[in-house]
């Protein structure tokens, strides 16, 4: 069994494999030789003599802690060669980290993210999906007869959102399988209102909108602005206006770049979203979408409200 090492630093989880050894075999990293060998053994496998030769030590030294460090499970023979009419060993190291076990007690259920996790209830609750993420149908549908290519922005969404779960159970429809009951649910909305019927029905509720009279610039009652570019996006996390007991997070563009964006932002941005939110409870957040490689797809974004 393979054990790991998971550390967050920057805001990013970093995982390494690590092997877990019994408190008493610690004694094996006393000696300042073995950390050597060690250090030798994680550049490329080797045998006692060549790392005699490299550290300068005598070749019976180095058997010596090979042994012990092999004994201990912290090394591992590679494999054996036939060097001058003798069988030769071959160790290696795999583990970067060795963990002890100082005690019995009772393990994390997940790893948790504390403001991360906040941002994200009640859509996700003690590990579980408690909500449904509603993407645009690609065929046309609704007022608009819109189609939609949104979905593609709500994949990456998913694959974040699973990094908080116990177990992968992602939760989704189309918007146009969502039910009455449905609507009173928690919602993780994807796509502007165009093309996503849910959306539509929830526009004329949030504070930064959808104008659908003039070419569907997004409005914001909080600060009177209007913003026309096709890469803005909007991220709004608040009461659901169908049951006030449920919240509904939406990630919405004009365009599919402008609901990139707003995806981005949490995935990339999640501890700024709060940052000058202007929104009483909840989350109201205009994003600008950037290519930062030049390449013509839109990789990050910056928060303009």
């Amino acid at each position: 069994m393979v054990d790991y090492i998971v550390k967050e630093e920057k805001g990013k989880q970093k995982i390494f494999k690590a092997k877990e050894i019994e408190a008493k075999k610690m004694n094996v990293f006393g000696s300042e030789l073995a950390i050597k060998i060690i250090k030798e053994l994680a550049k490329k496998p080797s045998c006692a003599m060549d790392l005699a030769r490299v550290l300068n030590e005598h070749e019976q030294k180095i058997y010596y802690h090979l042994r012990r460090l092999e004994k201990a499970g912290i090394i591992s023979l590679d494999r054996t060669e036939v060097r001058a009419g003798a069988l030769t060993k071959i160790y290696k190291i795999d583990f970067p980290y060795v963990a002890v076990k100082l005690f019995d007690d009772i393990p994390l259920e997940y790893f948790a993210r504390p403001k991360e996790s906040e941002i994200l209830y009640p859509f996700i609750k003690n590990g579980k999906m408690n909500s449904i993420i509603v993407v645009s149908s690609p065929d046309p549908h609704g007022r608009f007869g819109a189609s939609s290519s949104d979905g593609y922005a709500a994949i990456d969404l998913a694959l974040y959102l699973g990094s908080f779960l116990k177990s992968p159970e992602i939760n989704y429809k189309l918007d146009t399988q969502i039910n009455e009951s449905d609507l009173k649910k928690n919602l993780i909305l994807v796509g502007g209102p165009k093309a996503n019927i849910v959306v539509d029905k929830i526009n004329k509720f949030l504070p930064i909108y959808f104008d659908e009279k003039n070419d569907w610039q997004i409005v914001s009652t909080l600060s009177k602005t209007v913003y026309r570019d096709e890469d803005i996006g909007l991220i709004i996390k608040m009461r659901n206006p169908f049951e006030l007991k449920s919240f509904v997070f939406l990630f919405c563009g004009k365009r599919f770049k402008g609901t990139r964006a707003a995806t981005l932002a949490l995935i990339k941005h999640s501890k700024e979203l709060e940052d000058g939110n202007k929104l009483e409870e909840g989350i109201a957040r205009v994003v600008k979408g950037v290519d930062k490689d030049s390449d013509g797809i839109i990789d990050d974004c910056v928060f303009i409200e």
